[in-house]
């Protein structure tokens, strides 16, 4: 299910997004998006004559299938945004290709761009900044329709009624501005604009990061209603892994620009092999349970993009780093037996549990992966309240 860089498609076990009504259907079908080798680097200047590069992205490899979700999760500034931005176009890529599909993207010029969005849409992480406020709703949602001169039958604004009453918004406020609707509608009124032109695929950048707990599972549920009725794939950008855990049939780990585990949702958080994957799971708060016993802390900064650690990126702050972690770059495959692909030379094996070391890795500093997961606790966890559930993935 997974793609190793090298092009060759793993035998992987029964996951739970095959057991889902159409999953086997979704699992064997060709991929609707291959990335292949995606960089991106953003030129800098280091005094008057130096010049340098931030490695925001470095050497990407996944697919995404008709009606699959991909989560995309790390901590701050591992270049999941850039990664978005990139499959979408709005950023252009430094190598690699982008394939949608069947169609490589990679380089297309403005024409070919066009009808391209019809296909391909994103929903923004704040969704205040990314509506007009001098813009009626009706005339946000409606703008992708007039921009690719497509009239529905029955005309614009009936087309654009329906779409708010499919994100569950009244249609009779389509002359509404976004200042008079809370940040949950407002996000509702992004979702509705991105639907506009019935697209295949949407990347979704931290679509509700910005928005309290009992809206975010609101608009979780919404997506996946969505996903459902509309055979939608997603790439989905978030930092929250109780969210992820909901929502996505994959998970893709990163870290630095990389990523360092990839495979299904179930194996992903029951069974990690990376330890960079172990120490963001151990982060999460857990009800259940008191006190900080199966955290794994990790010392030491996050090295910078600008020069990232030679050999595996992670080498600076794990537990399990030898002279070979320096020398030898670990490629992104399977490991010991697992489903899941991996770029780790001594993966580890089991749950994570409260066995786990409580500190460790180099350096200074006390930067890790608490923020990773632990700012909220997921809607579904929280006891009581009148946040509603999340929705399971396989339903």
């Amino acid at each position: 299910m997974n793609v190793v860089p090298n092009g060759h498609t793993p035998v992987a076990g029964t996951s739970e997004a095959g057991r889902e009504p159409g999953g086997a259907a979704r699992i064997a079908a060709e991929p609707l998006l291959s990335v292949r080798g995606l960089t991106k680097h953003f030129p800098v200047r280091q005094g008057l004559r130096g010049k340098a590069a931030v490695r925001a992205v470095d050497g990407l490899d996944f697919d995404v299938r008709p009606g699959e979700t991909l989560g995309l999760v790390g901590e701050s500034g591992c270049g999941k945004t850039t990664t978005g931005r990139m499959l979408v176009r709005l950023l252009e890529p430094t190598a690699g290709s982008i394939t949608f599909a069947g169609r490589d993207i990679t380089h297309a010029r403005r024409g070919a761009l066009r009808p391209l969005r019809q296909d391909l849409q994103i929903i923004f992480q704040d969704p205040y900044a990314s509506l007009n406020p001098r813009h009626t709703v009706g005339r946000i949602v409606a703008m992708p329709l007039q921009v690719n001169n497509i009239t529905p039958p029955g005309g614009v604004k009936k087309r654009v009624q329906e779409l708010l009453e499919l994100v569950g918004l009244n249609p009779e406020h389509y002359n509404r501005y976004p200042h008079e609707f809370s940040g949950g509608q407002r996000q509702r009124i992004g979702i509705a604009r991105a639907l506009a032109l019935k697209p295949k695929l949407i990347v979704a950048d931290e679509p509700v990061s910005a928005l309290d707990v009992s809206i975010q599972a609101q608009v979780i549920n919404l997506l996946r209603d969505l996903q459902r009725d509309l055979d939608l794939a997603f790439v989905f950008i978030a930092h929250d892994l109780a969210v992820v855990r909901h929502f996505c049939h994959r998970v893709a780990v990163m870290y630095l620009g990389t990523i360092v585990e990839i495979g299904d949702r179930d194996t992903i958080y029951t069974r990690p092999q990376h330890p960079y994957t172990r120490a963001l799971l151990s982060a999460i708060p857990d009800v259940t349970t008191l006190g900080p016993a199966g955290r794994i802390r990790l010392t030491g900064d996050v090295p910078t993009p600008l020069a990232p650690p030679s050999g595996c990126r992670f080498r600076t702050r794990c537990w399990k780093a030898t002279d070979r972690c320096a020398t030898e770059t670990p490629a992104l495959t399977t490991r010991d037996g697992g489903t899941q692909l991996t770029a780790c030379h001594y993966p580890e094996s089991g749950p994570v549990d409260a066995t786990e070391p409580a500190t460790v890795g180099g350096g200074t500093g006390t930067a890790g992966p608490a923020a990773v997961g632990g700012g909220t606790v997921a809607p579904a966890a929280v006891g009581g309240g009148d946040a509603p559930k999340l929705k399971e993935v396989a339903e």
